[in-house]
Order: structure tokens, then C-alpha cells, then sequence
């Protein structure tokens, strides 16, 4: 009697799955957003604060994936242009929140906004004061401690998402810390 075994296929790699998607292959492109959804919604929520806010960015990442990837040429890892692509579409959602909140404050149905939405379901801990600060924080110190401490990256591949040297990251990451610790006083947290 023979035993055949069958050897699953192996997981095929992101670039891999990168030329099949840029060629048209629907079922690449499906399986690089479902291999790094929770990545990018992740970094949207660190960015946000919010889920509501992360969820809507996640979706625009993902639409935004669609027409990018063919732009993607392979100089980097796949997940560090996908850092930038997401830190993009969270920088232009904060934007347009910014300008909604004003129109709407402008038109004075700020109030009935407030009314509708209810309270946030994620925890209110310390770490949760500590990101509402790293928020906060102007872009480019945003960014770089959310990629360094939120995500784990060293300093140089920080520095590669962020297109600038790694000593400016260290740099941003100095001058972030100060902050915190202002705003985390001023908090009631420090």
C-alpha cells in the first residue's frame, strides 16, 4: 500500500503577491489586504484614537491599495511603503476632520454632533492617555514614535518609511519625549 502525502502549498510572499495584484490578479490583491488589514488598522488606530476613525481609514487604504500598488516598484519591503501609504490616509483623514469640525462649528451644529455620537468603548488607561498625547504631537514626532514604540521599528526603518535619516528620527523621537512628558503633566498622568 503507498501513502501519498500532499505538502500544503506555501504561503506565497508579499511580493509575490504584489506582481500578481499589479497584473490584475483580484485573488492576490484580496489576500495582501486580508495578510495586513489588521496592520493597517492597527497603525490608523494609533494614529486616530479612535476605532470608528481607524476603521474609515483602514477602508481608504484599501481602496487606496488598489490604484497604488501598481506605483509600488519593490525598492523597499512591501510593509514599509504600506506604513507610508496608511500614515498618508490617516494624515488626510485628520485633515478633513479638522475642516468638518470647523465647518460644522462654523454653522453651529457642533452640539447635535456631540449628541450623536456616543461614548468611546476602548479603555481609558494610562497607555490610552499616553497615545491621546503621541496624538498630539506635530506630524513628523507623531509618526516617528508611533512607528519606533507604537509598531516596534527600529530607527533606521523608521527613518526609510518616514523618507528622511535616521538621525532625524532619533532627533524626533527626543523632542517627542520632552512633550510627553509636558502633556502628560498638564494631563494629570506624569
Amino acid at each position: 500500500m503507498t501513502v501519498m502525502t500532499v505538502q500544503a502549498k506555501p504561503e506565497a510572499s508579499d511580493a509575490e503577491l504584489v506582481d500578481r495584484a499589479r497584473a490584475g490578479d483580484e485573488t492576490a490583491f484580496g489576500r495582501l489586504v486580508e495578510r495586513h488589514y489588521d496592520f493597517v488598522h492597527r497603525v490608523a488606530w494609533r494614529w486616530c484614537g479612535r476605532a470608528a476613525d481607524a476603521d474609515d481609514v483602514a477602508q481608504e487604504v484599501c481602496i487606496r491599495l488598489g490604484t497604488a500598488i501598481r506605483g509600488y516598484r519593490g525598492a523597499g519591503a512591501f510593509t514599509t511603503w504600506l506604513y507610508a501609504l496608511t500614515l498618508n490616509a490617516a494624515r488626510d483623514a485628520l485633515r478633513r476632520s479638522v475642516r468638518e469640525a470647523a465647518r460644522a462649528e462654523a454653522y453651529g451644529v457642533h452640539a447635535l454632533i456631540a449628541e450623536g455620537g456616543g461614548p468611546e468603548t476602548e479603555p481609558q488607561a494610562r497607555s490610552d492617555a499616553l497615545w491621546e498625547a503621541v496624538r498630539q504631537l506635530p506630524d513628523r514626532q507623531r509618526d516617528a514614535v508611533l512607528l519606533v514604540h507604537g509598531e516596534g521599528l527600529s530607527h533606521s526603518a523608521a527613518a526609510e518609511v518616514m523618507a528622511i535619516s535616521e538621525a532625524t528620527v532619533s532627533w524626533h523621537i527626543h523632542e517627542a519625549k520632552k512633550r510627553l512628558t509636558v502633556l502628560m503633566r498638564q494631563a494629570g498622568e506624569g
